[in-house]
């Protein structure tokens, strides 16, 4: 790739990891709602069917986005560390098929395959979650925690980590990369 590639690889990376926030627990906390989605397996996903769960890594992803990319095996290696802890991971894909034919159902199936996602890809079709979530662009993170009344708080809201194009060298925002 030449200068100008990397330049604008670096551009686009400085732009979306400004995106990120932590969600101040004393301000108005947003809380998440049960929501219930088709798998890449064809079967419903909702945050009631993780009964143990503390809490999720939810990331908005697609098949299309050249920085989502990047992070098939950091969210398979985030998953099994944290599933182990009641953190589950869960990756919405909420673009529209109908603008993007590459972000089919079919297609993100063969995604979850050929990257061997060890979490489910679930389709936000009518992009209702996406709204709940006020999820912008992907890949984008956001953490949320069970509260007292059993709903979901978001405590963590932005970018994955500081390096999409060099796993090895870069640090998460949140959880552990390795």
């Amino acid at each position: 790739m030449n200068r100008l590639g990397y330049l604008l690889i670096a551009i686009l990376f400085a732009v979306l990891s400004l995106s990120f926030s932590v969600i101040d627990n004393n301000s108005n906390t947003k809380t998440i709602t049960d929501f219930s989605l088709k798998n890449v397996d064809n079967k419903k996903v909702s945050l009631s069917s993780y009964k143990n769960a503390k809490g999720f890594m939810v990331i908005f992803t697609c098949n299309k986005c050249p920085m989502a990319k990047f992070y098939s095996n950091r969210l398979n290696t985030l998953n099994k560390y944290y599933k182990t802890k009641g953190v589950y991971l869960l990756a919405i894909d909420a673009m529209d098929t109908l603008a993007y034919k590459e972000e089919s159902f079919t297609l993100m199936q063969k995604k979850a395959k050929a990257d061997k996602l060890n979490f489910p890809y679930l389709q936000d079709k009518s992009q209702v979650v996406a709204k709940q979530f006020k999820a912008t662009h992907t890949p984008q993170a956001f953490i949320i925690w069970k509260n007292k009344s059993g709903k979901y708080d978001i405590k963590y809201e932005g970018a994955i980590d500081d390096n999409a194009g060099d796993a090895a060298n870069a640090k998460p925002f949140f959880g552990r990369s390795s």
